[in-house]
């Protein structure tokens, strides 16, 4: 073992080799290096700025259906020979497990190259330039006379490699890079005053928005809330902007994951082949899709990627699962280690402004407060505001409301699924309009 070693699939196989040697029955070892770079400015000052480097080592052995796990930064060959020796011995103290163990080695669905997921302008960006961006964005927002002020602009890159070495016969290396960088501002007047931004992230820097684009959106979001009113509590169909299908997906994500079916806490326990949403229900998770957010030739176990429908016209196909979870259900894993990677709900052939000009009298979502969903019930309950439809047109800004209801209802409820899906975002959606959900605001006034 060079105790100097750069070369780190070398160094993984090493201590491989060595772990066995020392009576693991199986070793993974993943070898993580990134930097990255991150800068908040408020009114033109640089409010926080943060650079670092990490490379971190992360173990796990199993000695007999027994695991141990650990971690290290410290890459000398003693910390990390007594690394591998300690973890062998924790192995052998703990509980046996019948699902614990490595994935079996599957071949590679697609190379790393082909992914798009690694932008070599990216890592030699001056620091200046990440300023200077959202600078930008900040001056193009304050400089609108109805922003009253910036509540800050932000810009940040990583960029990151992952190798990963198992006993069983895997080996393999990807690199990745991330940028992104937004904004947020407030308008109104007195105490009536509203926030909201609009943030962009990708792979490249060639798919992000460009920076005064972005700042118009980002007060176009937050101008169009001033004079909120509140409306009377009823039942009326909401749309979703995308972001707000994000959030849903978000939840769906979480009630897929192998933890809450396993663990009983998810409505959506053992209603693999059911029929849980309408036709208009389309959403699948996809890890080999190029230049996406969470997009990787191999998640954490060194499961190849894959594309996974979840819902099928509305008919629940798959969770997402790790090794040790889709053990434990009798399935397979299908790459989700560390949870959804593309999750998105399939385009529909409906614009938003015809969305919106079906709807007679309703709410247009544009965001929440607070946490208020229940995975185990599928029930969701949080503030919300927006903007209220009246005839099929936007009629006024709404805010102090709540929405609630219940996923699984909602998703036998869809009417129309907007046609304007953008991978943007590692979960993402259309517009979707749902036929009925409960927007409580002020009391109806009495006869």
């Amino acid at each position: 073992m060079s105790r100097d070693s750069k070369d780190s699939r070398a160094l993984a196989e090493t201590l491989v080799a060595y772990g066995k040697r020392k009576g693991a029955t199986e070793v993974e070892v993943t070898i993580t290096e990134g930097s990255e770079f991150g800068v908040e400015v408020l009114d033109q000052n640089i409010e926080s700025l943060q650079e670092s480097g990490t490379r971190d080592l992360n173990l796990r052995v199993l000695v007999d259906g027994r695991t141990a796990t650990a971690s290290s930064s410290d890459f000398s060959e003693e910390t990390l020979q007594r690394l591998v020796t300690n973890a062998v011995a924790r192995a052998r103290l703990s509980g046996k497990d019948p699902y614990a163990g490595l994935p079996e080695t599957r071949p590679q669905a697609v190379k790393a190259e082909a992914l798009n997921i690694y932008d070599p302008a990216i890592p030699p960006m001056p620091p200046e330039a990440k300023i200077a961006f959202a600078r930008q964005i900040e001056a193009v927002g304050i400089g609108d006379k109805r922003i009253k002020k910036s509540t800050g602009a932000s810009c940040g890159t990583w960029t990151g490699r992952r190798t990963l070495v198992n006993s069983k016969g895997f080996a393999g290396a990807y690199g990745k890079t991330l940028v992104w960088y937004g904004g947020a501002f407030q308008a109104g007047e007195g105490e009536n005053l509203f926030q909201d931004g609009w943030y962009d992230g990708a792979t490249s820097l060639g798919a992000l928005m460009d920076p005064e684009s972005l700042a118009k959106k980002a007060v176009g979001r937050v101008v169009r809330l001033v004079g909120a009113r509140k409306v009377e509590t009823q039942n009326v169909p909401v749309v979703f902007e995308p972001p707000m299908t994000a959030q849903i997906l978000g939840f769906l994500g979480r009630c897929l994951g192998g933890p809450s079916v396993d663990r009983r806490q998810s409505f959506l326990v053992g209603r693999i082949g059911e029929k849980v949403g309408n036709e208009r229900v389309n959403v699948v998770d996809d890890a080999t899709l190029a230049g996406g957010r969470g997009t990787w030739p191999f998640d954490d176990e060194g499961v190849p990627a894959a594309r996974t429908a979840v819902l099928e016209k509305g008919v629940l196909k798959s969770y997402l699962l790790d090794t040790y979870y889709g053990k434990k259900l009798g399935m397979k894993s299908t790459g989700n280690s560390s949870g959804p990677t593309n999750l998105y709900w399939a385009a529909g052939d409906k614009t938003p402004e015809q969305i919106i000009a079906s709807v007679d009298r309703g709410l247009l979502l544009t965001g929440t407060l607070g946490q208020g969903t229940v995975p185990t019930t599928g029930d969701i309950s949080v503030g919300a505001f927006g903007l209220w439809i009246e005839k099929g047109e936007v009629a006024f800004p709404v805010a102090e409301i709540t929405i609630s209801g219940n996923l699984g209802e909602m998703l036998g409820k869809v009417e129309m699924v907007g046609s304007d899906l953008e991978f943007r975002r590692a979960v993402t959606g259309p517009t979707v309009k749902f036929a009925e959900m409960t927007v409580g605001g002020t009391s109806p006034a009495k006869a």
